[in-house]
């Protein structure tokens, strides 16, 4: 795995070159989850390689985020679109294919909407369709109740790798993960791994910039450009979406009643995983034989 660093505002962002090189047929930019870092793609990648699919596949730690925390704000749904776009600009790509999970999908789809000549294909993995807030909704409130665990750590110390990582297993979706076993399990402790950072006291904790998360949270929920884009979307776009959701409960993140109320384009194919949770959609073999046949279909 090599690194590049790209220039954006407030910093470098650094992306992770982890299939194909400069030479690759095609480029692919995978976009994490809100708390997440670019090596949540790594199981993708290891897809993409076994089926030698002769695609570059680059994944950013986007600006608050594991290498990129330093990278400072404004923070917000279209920052990070701006910076997917100044990566694209950094490797001299005509088009590429954009894939985003979670909050990765709704910067995805503002990129694409913005700047449609620049993707020849989106795919949007649990996320990307409008999720409105209750009326006078506590923003902080929400997303500890959305996203649980995944939020609640970014206040929390832990004395080692193995703490923190049996703390993230304390969630039963990430926990459904683990279950899975080999590469899967593997490519996990690998993401979580690369998320935290030793402390001056030497204990460990997330790298994320809470700032940084409440923000983009809050975009998420308020932000009409999150919430519009993929209604504007001129580009060959899947949605893929889990049954089950941050929690491994049921109904997931997105329902089949929320992607119908959203009325998507006809340039929208949506498409139900099953047997799957919102983070096992990454990881479970099944679930990414249906990301890798949005990505080459």
């Amino acid at each position: 795995m090599t690194t590049l660093r790209v220039p954006v505002s407030g910093g470098d962002l650094v992306v992770h070159q982890l299939a194909g090189d400069e030479q690759s047929e095609r480029t692919l930019i995978g976009l994490h989850g809100i708390t997440a870092n670019g090596l949540s793609m790594q199981p993708l990648a290891r897809v993409l390689r076994a089926r030698d699919a002769g695609i570059r596949v680059l994944a950013p730690d986007l600006a608050g985020r594991a290498c990129s925390n330093a990278v400072t704000g404004p923070w917000g749904i279209a920052r990070h679109a701006a910076d997917v776009i100044a990566v694209i600009d950094a490797i001299g790509a005509g088009q590429v294919t954009v894939l985003g999970h979670s909050m990765g999908a709704y910067v995805a789809a503002v990129a694409a909407a913005r700047h449609p000549e620049r993707f020849d294909r989106v795919v949007l993995v649990d996320g990307g369709v409008a999720l409105p807030p209750p009326p006078g909704a506590d923003i902080d409130a929400l997303l500890t109740a959305v996203i649980g665990p995944a939020m609640a750590r970014l206040a929390m110390t832990f004395p080692d790798e193995d703490a923190y990582l049996a703390f993230m297993a304390t969630n039963p979706a990430v926990a459904e993960v683990l279950a899975l076993g080999g590469t899967a399990a593997d490519d996990l402790h690998g993401y979580v791994a690369h998320d935290v950072r030793r402390r001056e006291d030497g204990t460990l904790a997330s790298s994320c910039v809470l700032d940084a998360i409440r923000v983009d949270g809050g975009a998420l929920l308020t932000e009409p450009e999150a919430a519009q884009a993929i209604s504007h979307l001129a580009v060959p776009t899947t949605l893929l979406w889990a049954p089950r959701g941050l929690m491994n409960q049921t109904p997931g993140l997105l329902t089949a009643e929320l992607i119908e109320a959203a009325r998507l384009p006809d340039t929208v194919t949506t498409r139900r995983v099953p047997d799957c949770n919102h983070y096992s959609i990454m990881f479970a073999n099944h679930a990414l034989g249906a990301v890798t046949a949005a990505i080459l279909a």
